[in-house]
């Protein structure tokens, strides 16, 4: 792991700080903010921002398997997974693995070994990167062994996730779709088929392997929710158990039904970047103009984070400590992350450094040890610490 930057401080920057932008400093030292005298960097012309604190992304799955059949070793997509991460601003990040009946890289064998190799990886880490089993609702016998692997490896958070239904419906109206799901599991059409028909047949003990599964994760600390929620009345069942988080509802009947229930709602940053759901769902601009909105997470490509703080800044919609918030304070907040989405005195010194005018992630700074650097900032920090260097000879 890289060493803490040099206590410094960064003056003549614009900082989130209290819920609105000032013109301040902010001094590091130790990989915690502080108020320290300390030998300054001028950063003006940027801005200053905590870093993003993002609850659920699969971007890593193209860094491990760009291509269906031509997978890397865990340790290379997990490294380029971390760079990537930095570069857009990420401080702590969750890598959605999917714990599914479907199997492949969605199966219990691949999400095991993600964990294992992050483990072995967890040193040299620079990104704070962390897993988020999404755990397909019909993997009834493998309930123990799902506890185990949590216990085993401390993950905190899981979502339940339910696509069962979507399998059968493709399975009877597009065997075309069905074939290519098949073959980005590794399997011939009929034996996904047989997979989703032992899946279906377990669906009378569903409901009381969720409420064993939920029994223990209370027990154990884990935070968890639901992925993908169609409905209100879905929602409210997830609820009922424990299951708070709602990521990804689909509907905005599901969307207001966790926010009656004051439960989280998550959605995605490329859908508001792009205006729309990939998948057809409902608009999260739509959602987020409603206040249906507690958090956007870069699902499947971190670049869109930003960017989607951005266009709910340039649409009118918030301004940009409060677009920014979306990213990176109340993420923090629903995973219980008490020393980091905020840039307090005593906190992680996470910070992500934007060019106002470019608005450019140029330097990220994750737990006080620098991550990404580029662009002019790059410049006035690497000439700055030169010449501590040379004070110190």
């Amino acid at each position: 792991m890289s060493h803490y930057l040099p206590p410094l401080r960064f003056t003549g920057a614009t900082i989130l700080r209290d819920g609105e932008m000032q013109r301040r400093s902010l001094a590091i030292a130790e990989g915690r903010i502080t108020r320290a005298p300390l030998p300054e960097v001028n950063l003006s012309g940027y801005l200053i921002l905590p870093g993003i604190v993002d609850l659920h992304g699969d971007a890593f799955e193209r860094h491990i398997a760009p291509r269906p059949m031509a997978p890397f070793a865990p340790s290379i997509g997990l490294a380029a997974t971390d760079r990537e991460a930095a570069a857009n601003g990420v401080t702590t990040a969750w890598l959605a693995q999917s714990w599914s009946w479907e199997g492949g890289h969605r199966g219990p064998d691949r999400a095991e070994a993600l964990m294992d190799a992050l483990d072995a990886y967890r040193a040299q880490m620079m990104t704070d990167l962390r897993i988020q089993i999404r755990c397909e609702t019909h993997m009834v016998e493998t309930g123990q062994r799902l506890l185990d692997a949590i216990r085993r490896h401390r993950i905190g958070y899981l979502v339940f996730n339910n696509h069962l239904d979507e399998a059968i419906e493709t399975a009877r109206t597009r065997p075309d779709r069905l074939a290519l799901w098949a073959a980005q599991a590794g399997q011939c059409p009929d034996a996904y088929r047989a997979r989703i028909s032992a899946a279906a047949a377990q669906s009378g003990e569903v409901p009381r392997h969720l409420c064993r599964l939920a029994d223990a994760f209370d027990e154990m600390g884990v935070i968890y929710g639901s992925h993908d929620d169609p409905d209100g009345e879905t929602r409210e069942r997830f609820s009922m158990i424990g299951a708070r988080i709602a990521e990804f509802p689909l509907t905005r009947r599901a969307a207001a039904a966790a926010k009656a229930m004051n439960d989280p709602v998550l959605l995605g940053a490329p859908n508001v970047v792009r205006g729309g759901s990939q998948a057809g769902n409902v608009s999260a601009l739509d959602l987020i103009a409603q206040g249906l909105c507690d958090a956007l997470v870069s699902d499947y490509y971190y670049p869109a984070l930003t960017h989607a703080a951005w266009r709910l800044v340039d649409s009118g919609l918030m301004d940009l400590p409060r677009a920014w918030a979306l990213i990176s304070e109340r993420p923090a907040t629903i995973l219980r992350l008490p020393d980091r989405g905020r840039l307090d005195q005593g906190r992680r010194a996470d910070l992500c450094v934007v060019d106002a005018r470019t608005r450019a992630v140029e330097m990220t700074v994750a737990g006080g040890r620098l991550t990404y650097l580029a662009g002019e900032a790059a410049h006035r920090l690497a000439s700055r610490l030169h010449r501590l260097d040379m004070a110190a000879e």
